[in-house]
């Protein structure tokens, strides 16, 4: 079985070089040839033993539990989400099976390179904890490739350091503008999408020219690279546009301050005429709800992370559907993208997920899949090798975005377009997509040189 199992390994490492040459338009210069015999280096799986692809942590000669294919070895990606107690919990349960959704088509349609992918074994609760986090990294790093998902900006800037000293990549699901700067991500993040700093200008652009002119914005989010990345957005906006930034109200989780009620009265006490709104779900309805049972009169526009479709069950509904817009880096799970459509199939017609935190693990997993593929073309799937294969990286989204290449720079490579959905009970997933495509004057000469927030 063994040697049955290598036999169709080289023959899908072979596969998998003429795949990425193909997308590249060239031939497989850079890669390591797929007949290679080079003698494998300590810590390499059997596989190595073949010349074919060097492998170390993370990655087995047998196949993975559960297996798709039983002749494959296996790639183990750790995930590390907010799956509980936290504030994200109802997105973070979506996003996890969205993710594994994905791999699953990628299992079914062969594995990369030989190797099956498994996204379960390794799944823990960060509970939206930096401190969680730190410790369930430790736990699982030894016997994971990389991570195919880290759940939260703060979450994820705490393994940071430890990412980088072990060799570890790994897909974001947030969206922070450090994750386009390996000045602040050390190279190691594989974002798709926008940035929350860049999401707020583009909004406020779009807003400013279909929801009426715009006098004076503030912002409300969480401390830190959530919130503090969209409130730099907005201030980047107002200075741009020479309109009155009010500044950013910092107020954090329910968990942790119990209302927001605090908030709500420097929302209302403001008079903006726009509010970025970057919090959780719940603290959305209660913000939106408590500013108009107040007397507010402006509107709200809230981060990609405000929204769940339970929110039109709370007393909050009239409110959003009055006041709310919401704004995505793409299409919701009914968009008809070949990505959409694949999804789709996956959970049969008529069937929905319970949010879209579903389709953001689905197409999250696309640069990591194509960071895979790349790194058994090039004949290294060790965690360096995976590294290095980062740099210059096409990623091919299935139109769910348009296909990226990684270039380092993020004023030529980063997203700058959004999708525009208002809250509607009568729409699936009660969110109505009012516009897709989105760009604005102001994020598109924005100078993007360094992140927003943060380091």
């Amino acid at each position: 079985m063994r040697e049955t199992r290598r036999l169709r390994r080289t023959v899908a490492a072979l596969g998998v070089v003429a795949l990425v040459a193909t997308a590249c338009g060239g031939g497989d210069e850079g890669a390591a040839p797929a007949g290679e015999d080079d003698a494998p280096a300590a810590g390499e799986g059997d596989d190595a033993a073949g010349g074919e692809i060097q492998t170390d942590i993370g990655v087995t000669d047998e196949p993975c539990p559960e297996e798709v294919n039983p002749d494959n070895g296996c790639i183990y990606l750790g995930t590390l989400s907010d799956l509980t107690v936290g504030p994200f919990a109802a997105l973070g349960v979506q996003i996890v099976e969205g993710q594994e959704a994905f791999w699953q088509r990628v299992n079914e349609q062969g594995g990369i390179g030989g190797y099956d992918v498994n996204v379960t074994e390794y799944t823990r609760d960060n509970e939206y904890n930096p401190q969680t986090q730190s410790q369930l990294y430790r736990e699982i790093e030894p016997d994971v490739l990389a991570l195919a998902q880290t759940l939260g900006t703060p979450p994820t800037e705490a393994i940071l350091p430890d990412m980088d000293e072990d060799n570890v990549v790994g897909v974001p699901a947030s969206w922070w503008s450090g994750w386009d700067h390996e000045s602040a991500d050390y190279g190691l993040i594989l974002n798709s999408g926008y940035s929350y700093c860049i999401e707020s200008q583009i909004a406020l652009d779009w807003s400013d020219e279909n929801e009426g002119e715009i006098t004076s914005v503030m912002a409300v989010g969480y401390p830190g690279d959530y919130g503090g990345d969209a409130a730099a957005g907005a201030e980047a906006w107002a200075e741009a546009n020479d309109v009155e930034y009010l500044g950013f109200v910092e107020t954090a989780p329910n968990a942790v301050v119990g209302s927001q009620d605090a908030a709500i009265g420097q929302v209302v006490g403001s008079g903006a005429d726009r509010v970025i709104v970057a919090v959780g779900p719940a603290e959305t309805a209660e913000l939106v709800g408590g500013a108009m049972a107040n007397g507010f009169e402006g509107r709200f526009i809230g981060s990609v992370p405000t929204w769940n479709p339970a929110l039109m069950d709370s007393p909050a509904a009239p409110a959003l559907e009055a006041v709310f817009t919401h704004v995505g880096p793409w299409e919701p799970f009914t968009g008809d993208s070949e990505a959409h459509q694949a999804m789709q199939e996956h959970l049969g017609e008529g069937n929905l997920p319970t949010n879209d935190g579903w389709t953001f693990g689905w197409v999250w997993s696309y640069p990591m899949k194509s960071l895979l593929e790349q790194a058994a073309a090039n004949g290294d799937l060790t965690r360096e090798g995976v590294r290095n294969a980062i740099d210059g990286l096409t990623i091919d989204y299935e139109g769910a975005l348009p296909e990226r290449t990684l270039t380092g720079d993020a004023n030529e490579s980063a997203v700058r377009t959004a999708v525009f959905g208002q809250p509607d009970a009568d729409e699936p997933l009660r969110l109505r997509t009012i516009a897709t495509g989105v760009t604005g004057p102001t994020a598109d000469e924005y100078d993007y040189s360094s992140p927003c927030s943060g380091t």
